[in-house]
């Protein structure tokens, strides 16, 4: 059943793949905020480093490919919180520039799918009875993987096909989560210079408004949309 009750205050949020780039970015402005936040990473101690000074920070080992993974996360947000207000499906892998859809190598392309799409899915529906009425659901997604945006350039296939079907999953869960209060949405926080993105692109601080932007929506607010800056783009 759906917990209805509401916190004391800022709610808690969960970052996937939170430990660098975007992910530790959205966890930062969060944590000022005072939200109570769950930095999910791989590596526990690269999240215990990259969680230093940042107030009410919880780190806890996720791999979102592995359900045993996934599950102990929600378990641990069931016994100690009872639910989430925010989850941001942050983490991916493999921004594959070097690579084209005919010459692929399909490993990489799995391990994209793996992280990119199915492990937001399953971290969705591992939490799916913890996300309380009026929560959101952040996927955090590509101009990439936009039919709209791409130009015919066979780069980043692997990264691009995960990120398109990332954005059609987007809608289906809002579709199932609608009744409940839950808003989700897509967001592209735009080429930003990160470890993934590499120099020359925004900011930090811009591509994390342009997540923001889907969590601090309000409850009337739009929900299986694909966004950058809050403005729609193509799917």
């Amino acid at each position: 059943m759906l917990p209805v009750d509401a916190p004391q205050g800022p709610g808690l949020a969960v970052v996937t793949g939170a430990n660098r780039g975007l992910g530790l970015g959205v966890l930062r402005r969060l944590a000022e905020r005072g939200h109570p936040v769950v930095l999910g990473a791989r590596d526990v101690e690269k999240g215990r480093e990259a969680a230093e000074g940042l107030g009410n920070v919880h780190v806890h080992e996720l791999d979102v490919t592995r359900q045993d993974s996934v599950d102990g996360l929600a378990a641990w947000v069931r016994e100690h919180h009872g639910g989430l207000e925010i989850l941001v499906n942050n983490a991916a892998v493999h921004y594959d520039t070097f690579q084209t859809a005919i010459g692929a190598d399909l490993a990489i392309a799995e391990e994209a799918l793996a992280v990119n799409t199915l492990g937001a899915w399953r971290t969705t529906v591992a939490c799916q009875d913890l996300l309380r009425r009026g929560a959101r659901v952040v996927n955090v997604s590509s101009g990439s993987g936009s039919f709209g945006e791409t130009d015919g350039a066979g780069g980043t296939p692997a990264y691009a096909v995960s990120k398109a079907a990332l954005d059609m999953l987007t809608v289906k869960l809002a579709a199932d989560l609608r009744r409940r209060g839950v808003l989700v949405n897509a967001v592209c926080p735009g080429w930003v210079a990160t470890d993934m993105g590499g120099p020359g692109g925004r900011p930090l601080d811009e591509g994390v408004d342009s997540i923001l932007w889907a969590v601090d929506l309000p409850p009337d607010g739009p929900t299986g949309t694909f966004t950058r800056d809050g403005r729609p783009i193509p799917w």
